[in-house]
Order: C-alpha cells, then sequence, then structure tokens
C-alpha cells in the first residue's frame, strides 16, 4: 500500500506544480505552439513505451472517440488554462479550475443517460458559484478585464473538459486507461500543432527555463502525474484519491506565491474556502457514476476526479 500512497502523493504534488509550470514556459513559448509541443512530447513517449510493453491499442471507433474526446479534454481543456495564465496568476487559475466538478455534474444531467440533480448539489453548486463570484468582484480600482477574461476562458475550459469526460467514460473499449491517455495526449498535441503553425504568435524566446518547463510539463505533468493517478485510483477509495482535487490549488498558490509573488489575500482565502465547500458537497451528494469518474489528464489527466483530466 506504500507504493499507492506515494502515487497519491506524487498526483497531489506534480499537478499541483503544473500551473507555474506553464506560466514559467509561457515566458518563452507562445500558448498554442506550448501545448502543441507538450502533449505531441507525451503523447509520442508514452505510445511508445506502450508498443514496447506491446499493449492494446485502441482502433476503429474507439480509436476515433478517444482521439477526439483527447481534443475536447487536453486540447482545449488546457489550452484554455494556458491562454487564461496570460492574464491571471497560476495560483487563481488552479482555484478557478477547482470548479470543473460542476460543470460535471451539470453536464450529466443533461447528457443521456441523464442523472438528475439533488437539491444539495445544487446548493453546493451554488456555493462553488459565490466563491468564484467573489474572485471576480471588482477590487479598489474597480472590474479587472484581464481578471474577467481570464475566468471566462477557464470557464470555457472547464465545460469542455467536463464534455470530454464524461463522452470518454462512457466509451466501451478494450485498451488500457493508460493507452487511452497517450492517444488523448497525442490527438491534442496534433490538434494544436496546425493552428501552431498557421496561426501568427509572438517568435519563441529559448531559455533554459522555458524549455525545462516545457519537458516539467510533457514528463512530470502528464507522463509521472497521469500514470500516479491510475495507480493510485486502481488501489485506493476514489474518495481518498480526490484529495488532490483539494490539494493541487493550495500546491499552485504557494508556488506561484514563493516564485512570482502571487497575490493571495483575505478575499481569495475566503472565496478557497467558499468554492472546496460546494466541491465537498457535490462530491458528497453526487451519483457514485458522476463524483468518481475517470477521466483526467491536466496536466496529463485522461480521467476526471477533477472532474481535471486536467489540469490543468
Amino acid at each position: 500500500m506504500f507504493a499507492a500512497y506515494a502515487a497519491l502523493v506524487a498526483v497531489c504534488f506534480f499537478w499541483g506544480t503544473t500551473y507555474l509550470a506553464i506560466r514559467m514556459a509561457l515566458e518563452s513559448f507562445p500558448p498554442l505552439l506550448l501545448v502543441a509541443v507538450r502533449f505531441l512530447l507525451s503523447g509520442t513517449l508514452m505510445l511508445a513505451g506502450a508498443a514496447l510493453m506491446r499493449a492494446r491499442l485502441p482502433k476503429g471507433r474507439e480509436l476515433r472517440q478517444t482521439a477526439w474526446n483527447g481534443v475536447l479534454i487536453l486540447g482545449v481543456g488546457n489550452g484554455c488554462l494556458t491562454f487564461a495564465e496570460l492574464w491571471i496568476p497560476s495560483g487563481l487559475a488552479a482555484l478557478i479550475v477547482t470548479t470543473s466538478p460542476f460543470w460535471m455534474v451539470g453536464l450529466d444531467a443533461l447528457v443521456p443517460p441523464r442523472e438528475p440533480l439533488r437539491a444539495p448539489v445544487v446548493a453546493g453548486i451554488a456555493a462553488g458559484a459565490a466563491g468564484a463570484s467573489l474572485l471576480a468582484a471588482p477590487g479598489t480600482s474597480g472590474w479587472d478585464p484581464d481578471l474577467l477574461r481570464g475566468i471566462l476562458v477557464l470557464q470555457a475550459g472547464c465545460f469542455s473538459w467536463s464534455l470530454g469526460s464524461i463522452r470518454q467514460r462512457r466509451i466501451r473499449g478494450v485498451a488500457h486507461p493508460v493507452v487511452q491517455g497517450a492517444v488523448q495526449q497525442l490527438a491534442a498535441g496534433l490538434a494544436f500543432a496546425l493552428p501552431a503553425a498557421v496561426i501568427p504568435e509572438p517568435p519563441v524566446r529559448w531559455t533554459v527555463q522555458g524549455a525545462g518547463a516545457v519537458l516539467y510539463l510533457a514528463v512530470f505533468g502528464s507522463i509521472v502525474g497521469y500514470s500516479a493517478y491510475i495507480y493510485a485510483l486502481d488501489r485506493l477509495p476514489v474518495s481518498l484519491v480526490s484529495i488532490y482535487t483539494y490539494v493541487n490549488p493550495v500546491v499552485a498558490v504557494a508556488l506561484g506565491h514563493l516564485f512570482y509573488g502571487e497575490p493571495f489575500g483575505l478575499r481569495e482565502a475566503a472565496a478557497m474556502g467558499v468554492i472546496f465547500a460546494g466541491v465537498a458537497v457535490v462530491k458528497h451528494y453526487s451519483t457514485p457514476r458522476a463524483a468518481g469518474a475517470k477521466a483526467d489528464l491536466s496536466s496529463g489527466r485522461a480521467a476526471s476526479l477533477r472532474e481535471p483530466r486536467r489540469p490543468s
């Protein structure tokens, strides 16, 4: 059991650090290219490892659906996170991403077969929305347009992440979840490679820190983090594994403040408490299928307790 708990600690730490790594990588790489390079690298390495181990790969309809869901979960989901960090601090982005379970249970109530929303779940979603609203409230100088833009982009990413996660968990496939995650990462990288090639972006500024951040995201965020997540989920209760939902933002906030002096005051602390309370209520009262859905990759996240992946 020590290995399982060690894997959970790795998930809590590594996925929490990806928000800072994205901010560091953005100092050297434009967002579209960053997403493309990160997932092309991690997806290629993971699929190469799967081939060496002669793991069963998805084919036909399963392959197409898994790849498309990878674009939704990782491409759009993490792409929105990457763009949002151009405008808002990394720790704040991690806190806002914590609201993903609200999108998950909401979409689960709309997408057939529908899961009805219970009154406590609605109350939890309302509490989480109140916490997010507290983060977006105007300061002494009025509304911050960059903050509002970042929050809206992150909510679009959470929506896409949750929709892709719901679609993925309903696939009756034969491939191992880690192999599915590899396919999703490669698909996300390929999907962003074309726009990165044709849409004008600022040139790359090669630095050791920027290149190291991209490599860190690919290896520790996507490959190590996701593999540890699958291992922990296979050996520990879902309710215990889901603790990373609360730990990741704390890690991200601490690192953002340590490395970049990102502000975190009483208002942010109060909003974090309200959002965490709402997430806890939603997780407790949601149906097991909605609350324990596997699909988080953010950082590799291909299954979702976040509900990313991820994800960041």
